[in-house]
């Protein structure tokens, strides 16, 4: 990126968290880093598209939590969409969160986030990760790189036909003696199935379960 006068731009950032101290904090960390500029705030999913559109940052950085509304991985997926179809025009998503579990590390990436960050760490790493995603390269904190790489050396079985049952009851907002009346089974029977598949897609909780199945196209 390159200003009329040959120089280098600044990378255009926009911040995307639904705590207002930590976009201030984020702020004015930022302001030290040579070549980075803020162009924009948002404390929304709704409001981070909104304003992407308007600002047309380069790198946006998304917290995955946003409270009501819209969350970080359908906002990342909608402006990975949106750049697509603008023939690559458009922002790259750098995630920037505290939650580093497989399902959501798993979520981001398929969301079509660049990079992933931990907020516990170091400002340098933060730094240079939405310099490579403003180029448009892979970022991942040391701790979220072991994940991914454990991922791929020692992938998940795949789900079990009264699995995918169990999945499609959850999915219907069902417990677990409703389940098991369907089925034909104890109830038992179905938490067994059930901490089994919240091993498989590395969750903790039903709702989990079923947005996790649903990312991963697991869900008719």
């Amino acid at each position: 990126m390159t200003d009329p006068g040959g120089a280098a731009a600044p990378i255009r950032l926009l911040l995307c968290d639904d705590h207002a101290v930590v976009r201030a904090g984020l702020r004015a960390l930022l302001a030290s880093a040579e070549g980075i500029e803020v162009a924009g705030e948002a404390g929304s999913g709704e409001e981070a598209l909104a304003m992407a559109a308007r600002v047309r940052p380069d790198v946006v950085l998304m917290d995955l939590q946003l409270g009501a509304g819209m969350d970080g991985v359908t906002a990342t997926r909608r402006l990975t969409a949106a750049r697509e179809a603008d023939g690559g025009a458009g922002p790259r998503v750098l995630v920037l969160t505290m939650f580093d579990t497989d399902a959501d590390i798993s979520r981001a990436i398929e969301a079509g986030a660049t990079g992933y960050l931990l907020k516990a760490g170091r400002p340098e790493e933060l730094f240079a990760a939405i310099r490579e995603a403003a180029a448009g390269r892979a970022a991942l904190s040391p701790p979220v790189a072991g994940r991914v790489l454990a991922q791929l050396r020692s992938p998940r079985p795949g789900l079990s036909d009264r699995e995918r049952d169990i999945l499609r009851h959850l999915a219907r907002g069902l417990g677990n003696r409703e389940i098991a009346r369907e089925l034909f089974v104890s109830e038992a029977t179905v938490k067994a199935h059930l901490k089994r598949l919240y091993g498989t897609l590395g969750v903790q909780s039903r709702a989990s379960a079923v947005a996790v199945a649903k990312e991963r196209r697991l869900l008719p």
